[in-house]
């Protein structure tokens, strides 16, 4: 029998696969985060552009479906974190916005701020995008300033169920610098990830020598800020909530705890973290190897639904509330209704298919990679 509670742990799963592969997704923007330091002259640059130009939408498509499938399954964690952190939220969706804007404007026909004013914006979006969305996940793990009052439903004399404790507004996230390590993790990780792409997209002599240069540059301070996390991760306290009571408590070795008791999703990290290593170590090695981008990408997908993951399961809040404790969002207190989680979880039998459509589809984007001769004889390009 499918119960209340299993609604609420399945959605939790699929927000956090679709966050695992958004964050896969952002080898876009850490491609783009290069585009003047890898393309040393106008045709290299074309060629990042227009090698990430075929998979920004998929990104893009992919973290509004997060977004949504966040607010639809847990709404008091959207109006909580949307309506008081909105400072982190709205300078994340200001620069999607200047990705989106740059690609379709770069190359028009009376483009007055010039093709490279828009490639900035992109180098904008590639280091703002990856590192607000790690710092803003950071919060799952360190807490947020709010309070959360359900007692004044369906008082027509009060503002909002939640209130923000600072007048930060979530921009008070960059004060833990736990916070800040996990978004230069996801930045350089993202970094990796697009030089990884670009050797598989890109067919030309000159820009590959140089990508498995970069990934090598930005693998160390990736591995460094990781284990330097995973280390900070296992040994801090963190929140737990009493499944009767529902009263929340701090817990030493929090985190640890729940890789202990949750063997499935360790096997899922352990696997993760070795596909994303063999990915990178074999590209290295091997001056052939192409294909690294889907052992390291298939890997960060599983390293990162893990740990999210990790932040709902095992009576542990998700969202803790560094103002209120008890406050906290967990998946019992903060999710939809019994008959909204089980119409969308019909609905989300259609899910397979879907990616079934995108592998498709991005499969014949790619059966060739991009080289100059192409670009010189394509009429749509970036």
């Amino acid at each position: 029998m499918i119960t209340y509670e299993f609604l609420q742990q399945y959605w939790w799963c699929l927000v956090s696969l679709l966050g695992a592969l958004v964050v896969f997704l952002m080898f876009v923007q850490g491609a783009n985060s290069q585009i003047f330091t890898l393309g040393k002259n106008e045709e290299e640059r074309r060629l990042i552009i227009n090698s990430t130009g075929r998979k920004w939408e998929f990104t893009f498509t992919t973290l509004v479906t997060f977004g949504g499938a966040f607010f639809a399954s847990f709404p008091l964690f959207y109006s909580t974190s949307f309506s008081g952190a909105y400072w982190v939220w709205m300078l994340i969706l200001f620069s999607f916005v200047l990705q989106a804007v740059s690609y379709e404007f770069q190359s028009k026909l009376g483009n007055v701020l010039g093709t490279n004013t828009y490639r900035w914006f992109l180098v904008i979006n590639g280091i703002l995008g990856p590192v607000l969305i790690g710092t803003a996940v950071g919060t799952f793990f360190h807490g947020a300033n709010f309070i959360v009052n359900k007692d004044v439903m369906g008082d027509s004399l009060a503002t909002a169920i939640s209130q923000w404790s600072t007048p930060w507004h979530g921009l008070e996230a960059v004060a833990n610098p736990w916070n800040v390590v996990l978004g230069l993790v996801v930045f350089f990780l993202c970094r990796v990830l697009g030089s990884l792409y670009m050797l598989n997209n890109i067919d030309d002599a000159i820009l590959q020598p140089r990508l498995r240069r970069q990934v090598l540059t930005d693998t160390v301070p990736f591995l460094v800020l990781f284990l330097a996390f995973v280390g900070h991760l296992l040994f801090m306290e963190g929140w737990s909530v009493d499944p009767i009571t529902g009263v929340v408590s701090m817990e030493a070795h929090k985190y640890l705890a729940n890789l202990l008791a949750l063997p499935a999703v360790s096997v899922l990290f352990l696997v993760g973290v070795l596909l994303v290593l063999f990915g990178i170590v074999r590209t290295l090695l091997s001056p052939t190897f192409l294909r690294g981008i889907w052992f390291s990408g298939i890997g960060t997908v599983l390293t990162v639904w893990a740990l999210l993951m990790l932040v709902g399961y095992n009576n542990t809040p998700y969202y803790p509330s560094l103002t209120d404790p008890q406050s906290s969002l967990t998946l019992a207190n903060s999710c939809s209704s019994e008959f909204t989680l089980m119409a969308m979880s019909i609905v989300s039998l259609i899910i397979p298919f879907v990616l079934a459509y995108i592998f498709y589809a991005w499969r014949s984007i790619d059966l060739q990679g991009i080289t100059r001769k192409e670009l010189e004889e394509s009429e749509h390009k970036y």
